[in-house]
Formats: C-alpha cells, sequence, structure tokens
C-alpha cells in the first residue's frame, strides 16, 4: 500500500475525519497504512511499531469507529505501561472524536487515589485507557464492567511485561468478550509477546513482526571528565550541542536536584523529576518540559519510567548507567520515528569499563572528543521559548482548552501565536505562553474571568 496516501483514501465516517484534521494529520504514516485497512474491517493485528510511528491514530480509529454512543458502556479498552502514556493517549483519543457528541474517554492509572475513579465509573465510559495493574483492580471490584467491550488493545506490549503486569493483562483478558477484536502494538517481540498474542488474538494479521526495526539514527558521542569537573562540563556540553529539548540522565535522585540547581545556575531553564515527587508535581514537570518551558529534563531512570517526549533532540548521560540495556533505553528516547537523534555521555575514568560494554554491544568503536570547560558564567545560553501558566481549575469545573484560548484571544488580547499547547486535568489546567506575553497573560487572567468565573492563576517559574 502507498505509505504516504491520505486519511480520505480510507472508508472513515466523516465524523473521524474531522478528528484527523483537528490533529493536523494529512498523509499516513507507514504503520497506519498497513495497520488502518485490516483493523477497519474487524480482524486482530500484532504489529511491531515503536513510539513516535502513529500507532495510536492507528488503534484509534480502529476503536472509534465501533462506538456505539448511545450504549452507556465501556465499549473499548487500551492498556499501557505507564500513568504519562495513557495520559498521551487519552488525550489522542478525545481529539480523534472530536467530531463524535457525547462520547466519554476516562484514563484510569495507579499512583492516584481509587475513590474519584469509582465514583467516575458510576456513568461508565465509552473507551478507557489505563494500566494493567489499575483495571484489573477495578474489573474485580465490579466498578469497570468489561462484558460490552469490542475492542481491546495492548499498547507497548513489551514494556508493560517488562514491568511485570503480565499476569494483570491475561486476567483482564479473560474479562472481555472472547469475540472482541484484539489489538498488539510492541517494539520489541521476544518468545512472551508471541505468546501472549497467540492467547489473546484470533488469526491476526502479522505486520513487521519477526523482522528488525529500523535502527535509530543516533549520534552518540562520550567525553572523558574527572568527578569534580562533570557539572561544569555538563552545561559546557549543551552549550556546544545547543539541543532544543534534553534529558539528562542521573544514577541517584540527589544527583537529579543538584545538577538541576547548577544548570539553573549556568542560566538553564532546568527542571527536575526524581522518584520522591508526589504525583501532582511530577505532572506539573512533565507538562513544562513537554509545552516547552523548559528546555533541559534532569530525571533518574525510575523518575523517567513512561516519559515519552516526541522529537527529543538530545539524552545526555551525566554518569553512565551500571549496565548496557538501560544506556540503550535512555538514548532510545531520541532519534524516533526517523529522525535523527543525539546522545551525550561524561564518562569518569572508573566508568571506562562501561563504556567498554557499549561500544560491544553496537559492536563497533565509540567516538570520543575532548570537552573544554566554562570559563565563568555561561553567556548566551538557550532560553525556553515558552512559559507555563497553571489556572486552579479543571475538567470538573467544566473547563476547556478553548475556553482558555477564548478568555486569552479575548480581553487579554493575546494573538492566537502566542498561546502555546494547553492541559486540561481533573482540577488544574496548564497553558503555556509565548515567554514576551507571559506576565500579560497573567495579569488579564487574575483581573478577568474564564467561562464567566474567576480562578486563581499562577506563572511558574524554573528553581
Amino acid at each position: 500500500m502507498n505509505t504516504s496516501a491520505a486519511f480520505s483514501t480510507l472508508a472513515l465516517p466523516p465524523a473521524l475525519l474531522q478528528g484527523v484534521d483537528a490533529l493536523g494529520y494529512s498523509a499516513m504514516t507507514p504503520i497506519q497504512a498497513e495497520a488502518l485497512p485490516p483493523i477497519l474491517e474487524g480482524r486482530d493485528v500484532i504489529a511491531q511499531a515503536p513510539t513516535g510511528s502513529g500507532k495510536t491514530a492507528a488503534f484509534g480509529l480502529g476503536l472509534l469507529q465501533k462506538i456505539d454512543t448511545a450504549l452507556i458502556e465501556t465499549q473499548a479498552l487500551v492498556l499501557c505501561p505507564t500513568r504519562e502514556l495513557a495520559d498521551q493517549v487519552g488525550k489522542q483519543l478525545r481529539k480523534l472524536a472530536i467530531g463524535i457528541p457525547n462520547l466519554k474517554v476516562s484514563v484510569l492509572c495507579g499512583g492516584i487515589p481509587l475513590g474519584p475513579q469509582l465514583a467516575s465509573l458510576t456513568h461508565p465510559p465509552h473507551v478507557v485507557v489505563g494500566t494493567p495493574g489499575r483495571i484489573q483492580e477495578l474489573a474485580k471490584k465490579k466498578a469497570l464492567h468489561l462484558r460490552h467491550v469490542t475492542t481491546l488493545v495492548l499498547d507497548e506490549a513489551d514494556r508493560m511485561l517488562d514491568m511485570g503486569f503480565e499476569e494483570s493483562i491475561r486476567d483482564i483478558v479473560k474479562r472481555v468478550p472472547p469475540a472482541r477484536q484484539g489489538l498488539l502494538f510492541s517494539a520489541t517481540f521476544p518468545d512472551e509477546i508471541r505468546d501472549l498474542g497467540t492467547a489473546m488474538l484470533r488469526d491476526p494479521v502479522q505486520l513487521g513482526v519477526g523482522g528488525d526495526a529500523p535502527a535509530p539514527k543516533i549520534a552518540q558521542i562520550f567525553h572523558e571528565v574527572e568527578p569534580a569537573r562533570r557539572a561544569p562540563l555538563l552545561a559546557a556540553l549543551l552549550l556546544r550541542h545547543r539541543p532544543e529539548s534534553a534529558v539528562v540522565f542521573c544514577n541517584t535522585r540527589a544527583d537529579v536536584a543538584e545538577v538541576a540547581g547548577s544548570l539553573g545556575h549556568y542560566g538553564f531553564d532546568a527542571l527536575a523529576l526524581h522518584g520522591d515527587m508526589e504525583q501532582r508535581d511530577r505532572d506539573e514537570v512533565l507538562v513544562r518540559f513537554a509545552n516547552r518551558s523548559g528546555n533541559v529534563l534532569v530525571a533518574s531512570d525510575v523518575a523517567a519510567r513512561g516519559l515519552d517526549v516526541e522529537d527529543l533532540a538530545a539524552v545526555v548521560n551525566f554518569e553512565l548507567p551500571h549496565d548496557v540495556d538501560t544506556y540503550v533505553h535512555r538514548i532510545g528516547r531520541t532519534g524516533r520515528a526517523g529522525r535523527a537523534g543525539l546522545a551525550l555521555n561524561l564518562v569518569t575514568p572508573r566508568e571506562l569499563p562501561r563504556a567498554t560494554l557499549i561500544e560491544q554491544h553496537f559492536g563497533a568503536p565509540v567516538r570520543w572528543e575532548k570537552l573544554m570547560p566554562l570559563s565563568g558564567k555561561a553567556s548566551d545560553v538557550p532560553i525556553a521559548p515558552m512559559v507555563t501558566l497553571r489556572i486552579d481549575a479543571g475538567r470538573t469545573d467544566k473547563l476547556r482548552p478553548g475556553d482558555i484560548v477564548g478568555a486569552l484571544t479575548g480581553e487579554a488580547g493575546l494573538h492566537k501565536d502566542a498561546i502555546g499547547k494547553i492541559d486540561v486535568f481533573a482540577t488544574r489546567s496548564y497553558v503555556a505562553i509565548a515567554r514576551g506575553k507571559a506576565q500579560q497573560a497573567v495579569n488579564h487572567l487574575r483581573d478577568g474571568k474564564i467561562k464567566g468565573r474567576r480562578f486563581r492563576v499562577q506563572l511558574l517559574k524554573t528553581t
């Protein structure tokens, strides 16, 4: 099939084509062009598809076309490995469904209180996106009923198995009707994934299974450093390459805070993400990094689990991880969907054996370069183009992105080009504003109203 074909060549109803237009899609990605025809025919599919390939739209259009909004029951279930990915999938499904009145999508994940989720299920959503553990828990409590599910999706199945969710997934599979459509997407296909596919799929169409995934185009550069000079050399490294966005990985929580503070001293808009953070604070950091209010995110491996940033320019290892698999997983966040990626590594003499193991893994010599430290305070540091405003109102207040845009372009007088990404959560909303217009936006929102009501508005600053 022509992988550059337009979505209009598919037998999609006008309401879904409206959603495709709303997301700005024109031509299909390769996985969409391959997977959508059998999915729309109702076939089970098992596909090799990494993050950034467009798989969410592929399974999203398939499951949405079958939803009967008059039936107030859960009809589609999407399982994801992490809350962050589930949130992203939920948002994209809502956008795809923009032309379908009264369709409800709920995201149900662990890490947040169970009570509000139980209350929300008294009016069942048509589509549920969630993590296996929480979905299994809600199903066992008979709060989430799966008897009307017509589509079951496993998104990033290999990561779910890596995180120990196999037992939960198999239990959930038994709870949905046997006649449902099954769609399984995975970046890799170990034997466990094939076994799971055999258990949940019927005569599936196989796409890319058994073949090698396209090798990401990631330039890997190594710099030998003394431990005491690592922090200033990190700033020098970021100034040399000037990535639009970068994730700096540290091996400990203490290093995360210290490195973020050091980069802030040099003038970088650095955000910190570590395992001791409350979920709300974690969400806030991820929102700010995704909407370009911070150009550097400093994170530990545990805290970054599920981090999925589109078009990440660079990954930096402040310290090499102890095992090669962690290194490969870290740098795999850049260079996705055919884009060029950059992996930068600071290596102390003690870590040289780790670099040797990485070299052996890739079967080629690694690239070493000398790096000069900064002399004094850094100059010409890249500044994040956006600033985030937090509004203490969200979905429970019936607030929508359009309401926020209306308030900003109305009395506040902002041009729509000054407004970036908007994220609406249950009780809070975040909007990215062009840095030069941020204070104007705050002043007007504090003095004015959104949907006829006053809400607390705060400008979030990098500390």
